[in-house]
């Protein structure tokens, strides 16, 4: 018997990304990340405490943000709706943003409580996300040039027409080198870990896959947008320090275990929302005239697989007059 129709959450955690959008863009440039970043925080966790959800945030600011708010285990929304997952990033890019560079985003993915991979203490993991033409043909352990000509046969290009995202980062010289051996073309960004993992799966984009080594945390925020997009990820962690290596046997995490996108998300249930701060060939960022302000988001549905573009047009003066957020 056909389910009734359920709320849509995209749908209201998408006003959090713009909230969070609207107050760090003021930041754009001002070569100041904690500030940007602290402007985003507040927004996004004023924002929440709207919301009529019990959520946890599984992924969040981080030890290493030294976050007073939205921080893992931080309990968000008012307690009287359904159990969630809670992760974020409210600037994805805190050195786009912070020197005026594109691709900073602002993102926000909730799932049914335990149904996200909790990285623990885990930093970094090998990624391979591709399409979902390309879901069943790749394998994190095959050399570059195998993935590469499956991916490309799977999109019916050659792989000379295949466009790799890759962080720009030393312990990236030999990916980078084998993969233009094969002929195909490279996008190297300096940030932007989640941009470069919604790219590989989104039909607007020019991007066809995105390898290499890059946040744990990221790789499970991006993987409920890889998840409702019918895409896949491959990830593997992969520790860049003694230290973070030692914490993770010690806390029985498997390091050889290769994660895929429903190994990150265990359910279908989840939401994923985005809007772009600074411009970029992914969303346009936030945009000022005299009376509006102006986001572009995309929203995903993972249990309908329904992806929206949403462009919006804020009246900062109304807006500013009810609001508790500082736009």
């Amino acid at each position: 018997m056909p389910e009734a129709p359920e709320k849509n959450l995209a749908l209201d955690i998408v006003r959090i990304t713009e909230a969070a959008a609207l107050s760090s863009a003021r930041w754009l440039g001002r070569g100041n990340k904690e500030a940007g970043d602290g402007a985003a925080v507040d927004a996004m966790r004023n924002s929440f405490s709207t919301l009529h959800v019990d959520g946890i945030v599984v992924i969040g600011e981080g030890e290493k943000d030294h976050a007073p708010m939205l921080y893992n285990g931080e309990k968000v929304g008012m307690g009287d709706g359904p159990q969630l997952d809670v992760a974020v990033d409210p600037v994805e890019g805190t050195s786009l943003l912070a020197y005026g560079r594109p691709n900073a985003i602002s993102t926000v993915a909730v799932a049914p409580r335990g149904s996200m991979f909790n990285p623990g203490p885990s930093y970094y993991m090998q990624k391979l996300v591709v399409p979902r033409e390309a879901r069943d043909v790749i394998d994190l352990d095959a050399p570059v040039d195998v993935n590469l000509r499956n991916v490309a046969r799977a999109l019916g290009k050659n792989v000379q027409d295949l466009v790799v995202f890759v962080l720009d980062k030393p312990r990236h010289k030999k990916l980078i080198e084998d993969i233009r051996t094969t002929g195909a073309r490279i996008q190297l960004h300096t940030d932007g870990d989640v941009a470069g993992a919604l790219m590989a799966v989104d039909p607007r984009s020019e991007v066809d896959i995105m390898m290499g080594t890059g946040g744990t945390p990221e790789g499970v925020l991006a993987a409920c947008a890889i998840k409702g997009m019918g895409g896949q990820i491959l990830a593997r962690l992969d520790p860049q320090s003694y230290v973070e290596k030692e914490a993770i046997n010690e806390a029985g995490i498997d390091i050889r275990e290769v994660l895929t996108v429903h190994d990150l998300v265990r359910s279908d249930d989840c939401f994923f929302a985005a809007t772009g701060i600074s411009g970029g060939d992914f969303l346009r960022g936030v945009r000022y005239s005299a009376r509006h302000a102006v986001t572009h988001s995309l929203v995903l549905r993972g249990k309908t697989g329904t992806l929206r573009y949403v462009e919006s047009y804020h009246n900062m003066d109304r807006l500013s007059k009810i609001s508790a957020v500082q736009y």
